[in-house]
C-alpha cells in the first residue's frame, strides 16, 4: 500500500483532533482529541518505519524500530490521561462541571 494513504489517513484524524480541541469545551473530549491527535502521528511514524529497508547485518525486520517507539509513546500517554483523568474527577469534584472555560476563571 502507498504511503500517501497513510500520511491523508494521519492527516485528517490529526484535523480531527485540532479541531476538536479548538472548538470543544469539555475537558474529556479534548483530552480524547489530545490522543486521537497523538495515534495520527504514531500511524505516521510506523508507516514511514515501514518504509525503512531490513539491516541485514544487524538482522533486524523493517518496521521493528517504529513500533518499539510507537510502543513506548502509548505507554506514556497512557500515563499521561490517568493523571489528566485524575485531574479532571478532582476539578469535577470541587467546582461540579468540566468546562476549560471555568478554569479561567479559577486564577484570580
Amino acid at each position: 500500500m502507498p504511503i500517501n494513504y497513510y500520511i491523508v489517513l494521519a492527516l485528517a484524524l490529526f484535523s480531527i483532533g485540532i479541531v476538536g480541541v479548538l472548538t470543544r469545551r469539555n475537558a474529556i473530549i479534548v483530552f480524547m482529541c489530545i490522543e486521537l491527535m497523538l495515534n495520527s502521528v504514531n500511524l505516521l511514524l510506523v508507516a514511514f518505519s515501514k518504509m525503512q529497508p531490513a539491516n541485514e547485518a544487524a538482522m533486524t525486520v523493517a518496521g521493528t524500530d517504529g513500533q518499539l517507539f510507537v510502543f513506548f509513546i502509548m505507554v506514556v500517554a497512557a500515563a499521561e490521561v490517568s493523571v489528566g483523568l485524575a485531574i479532571i474527577v478532582m476539578m469535577y469534584r470541587n467546582i461540579h462541571s468540566v468546562d476549560i472555560n471555568f478554569l479561567n476563571r479559577l486564577k484570580h
